[in-house]
């Protein structure tokens, strides 16, 4: 047991390191924008917020999972829509890339999966921000309050306010992930998870995947994508999990927005069009 706590600690370790940058970046630029959110920031932001889910389609299929968590500060400081964060969320494909060319995928059909990734989490962004009526207008004052929210003491300067928000969120992150490291490698150890009835049932298949999915740690991109390449689920099952996996994005809005009703209804959302999105490339691919 102590050596597979010490595994998860130094594998959770190498993982999460690699975030700091992408979340020191995202907190210089929301410092950033609370000191110089000026016309010409603030149209470029709106501008971004038409085009936003198609951005954060294409963004997201980038194989790192920081920027989903990067997607969740923007989005709590109103930089960003509803439907950009979906999208974001929905596209994020974590370790699912390195692991299909490891696998010898062919590459046509890895092309097609990151297409369809993409597709889905900028349509879903579209249909979330078309239905979603009661989203706030995207004023600079947003990003001061959201400041506020986590007493980040600006007036000391952008980069020690940034430095102190991204090692807020990556002690959390990093303590998170090893927990999940250890629920997926116990699940495993116990045959939970590779049942193969189960996990191909036409409903409880993809449910369960959706609820995988939503482990904030990229084990779960992980043993999803394990899993396809194996031949225990198919690609429709897979796409599920990953369409609701959205790397550490969930838990790092978790963190800084202080709405839990919302977030859990974000949370709802993101499953509910994960598991659609999912039955539907079952079809396609």
């Amino acid at each position: 047991m102590l050596h597979e706590i010490v595994h998860a600690v130094e594998h959770t370790f190498e993982e999460s390191i690699v975030l700091i940058p992408i979340l020191f970046v995202t907190y210089v630029i929301m410092e950033w924008l609370e000191h110089r959110a000026k016309d010409k920031s603030l149209n470029m932001i709106r501008f971004s917020g038409k085009l936003g889910p198609l951005a954060g389609g294409l963004i997201g299929i980038i194989p790192q999972c920081g920027f989903s968590g990067a997607a969740a500060s923007f989005y709590t400081a109103h930089s960003i829509t509803l439907g950009t964060l979906i999208a974001v969320f929905m596209a994020t494909s974590d370790e699912m890339l390195p692991i299909l060319i490891s696998a010898a995928l062919e590459p046509v059909m890895i092309t097609k999966i990151l297409v369809v990734k993409c597709a889905a989490g900028v349509v879903c962004g579209y249909l979330v921000d078309i239905l979603y009526k009661r989203r706030p207008k995207i004023e600079p004052n947003h990003i001061h309050d959201f400041c506020e929210q986590e007493h980040c003491e600006c007036e000391k300067g952008i980069f020690s306010s940034a430095v102190k928000h991204t090692i807020s969120v990556f002690v959390l992150i990093f303590i998170v992930s090893i927990a999940a490291h250890m629920l997926v490698h116990f699940a495993e150890e116990k045959n939970i998870i590779l049942a193969d009835s189960i996990w191909n049932h036409p409903v409880i298949g993809h449910f369960l995947a959706g609820i995988v999915g939503l482990i904030p740690n990229c084990a779960a991109s992980v043993l999803l994508t394990e899993l396809y390449v194996t031949g225990v689920i198919d690609i429709g099952i897979m796409m599920t999990g990953l369409f609701v996996n959205a790397g550490i994005g969930l838990l790092v809005l978790i963190k800084v927005n202080h709405h839990m009703k919302e977030n859990f209804s974000i949370t709802g959302i993101l499953y509910i069009l994960g598991v659609l999105s999912g039955i539907v490339t079952g079809f396609i691919l």
